[in-house]
């Protein structure tokens, strides 16, 4: 009976492994999208693909204003002394406007910013901006470049108020005297939440790898963004592929809680380990600009997986209940004896 037990658990995890890949196959084929529509370029557009390497972006890109608002000139900057106000007829953007970079110009004698970048939200709405003013208020349009672009600006946030839930949740726990299940203090009998940890600790040595030593490979990445981790350079293909693999494991890990615990207690559980997982992803982020993220990651490895095998990994399952312990002996779950 056990051994027909462990063998569905088996196939169960299998084909959620199984989906999971799927998905990543048919999602790897992911390509952002570019606006084909032709706009009229003026012949003295210093457009090329010496301007592409360097800005990664150039005719007919596609961004959206997420901005307050995105202020245009009307008129076509000349090399002229930049001495004075040149706004002489603007107009705005507002915030969710899609506008295309319809023209490109350089002008050495701006002090503030020599090139300027025409944008057009449609035939009759369109101007000039300066680059820098530019890309302060807008995103490519793309789902994955504004997801990075929301968490670049809001994860401490995002850590911050996990922390607070959980340590809310931890309080209200106590006071109740409850049992407060969390990931390498009161783990449970999976490896999953273990693997998700180190998953994500990896991919934080890896993104900061790339902001520390390649930034211009993670801006290339910014404005074309993909999710196929074949035919990247190592390092982003490494990072792409420990995404997905987060992904994975958080599917697996959602499952095989709900399985061991009732939901009074997988919610706890997992709010904890959100909070574990964002606490390595700033660790390891911040410590591998100061060169120690590797170090730290190898260690970290090494302990945790000794912490699991010590006290996570369950060689018995109980006969009664088919809980899973560490022991023989009276089985936590349902109090039944096992030999």
């Amino acid at each position: 009976m056990l051994m027909k037990e462990r063998i569905a658990k088996i196939k169960r995890h299998f084909r959620i492994l199984l989906l999971c890949l799927c998905g990543l196959l048919v999602a790897s084929c992911y390509q952002s999208t570019t606006n084909d529509d032709q706009w009229s370029v003026s012949e003295s557009s210093v457009y090329s693909l010496d301007f592409m390497k360097q800005h990664h972006y150039g005719l007919n890109y596609n961004f959206k204003v997420c901005g307050d608002s995105l202020w245009l000139q009307s008129d076509r900057p000349m090399h002229t002394d930049f001495k004075g106000t040149y706004f002489y007829d603007s107009l705005y953007l507002q915030p969710g406007d899609l506008v295309v970079v319809a023209d490109l110009a350089i002008i050495p004698e701006d002090s503030v910013d020599s090139v300027w970048v025409k944008v057009a939200r449609d035939q009759s709405t369109m101007g000039w901006v300066h680059e820098s003013s530019l890309l302060e208020q807008v995103v490519p349009d793309d789902s994955i470049s504004e997801f990075i672009h929301v968490f670049s600006n809001k994860h401490l946030l995002y850590f911050l108020s996990a922390l607070v839930v959980l340590f809310v949740l931890y309080l209200v726990r106590r006071m109740r005297r409850k049992r407060f299940r969390m990931v390498f203090f009161d783990d449970i009998s999976s490896c999953y939440p273990t693997g998700l940890c180190l998953v994500i600790s990896t991919a934080a040595v890896l993104y900061a790898l790339i902001q520390q030593n390649n930034p211009s490979l993670w801006v290339d990445f910014y404005f074309h963004p993909t999710l196929n981790p074949f035919g990247q350079p190592f390092i982003l293909g490494a990072f792409l592929s420990a995404v997905w693999l987060m992904l994975i494991l958080s599917i697996a890990v959602v499952d095989d809680v709900l399985r061991q615990l009732s939901v009074a207690e997988a919610i706890p559980y997992l709010l904890g380990l959100l909070g574990v997982c964002m606490l390595c992803y700033l660790f390891f982020s911040i410590a591998t600009l100061y060169y120690l993220g590797i170090p730290c990651l190898l260690g970290f490895i090494v302990w945790a997986l000794r912490h699991y095998y010590q006290h996570g990994y369950s060689r018995y399952i109980c006969g009664k209940c088919g809980a899973k312990i560490s022991k023989k002996g009276t089985c936590p779950r349902c109090g039944a004896w096992n030999e």
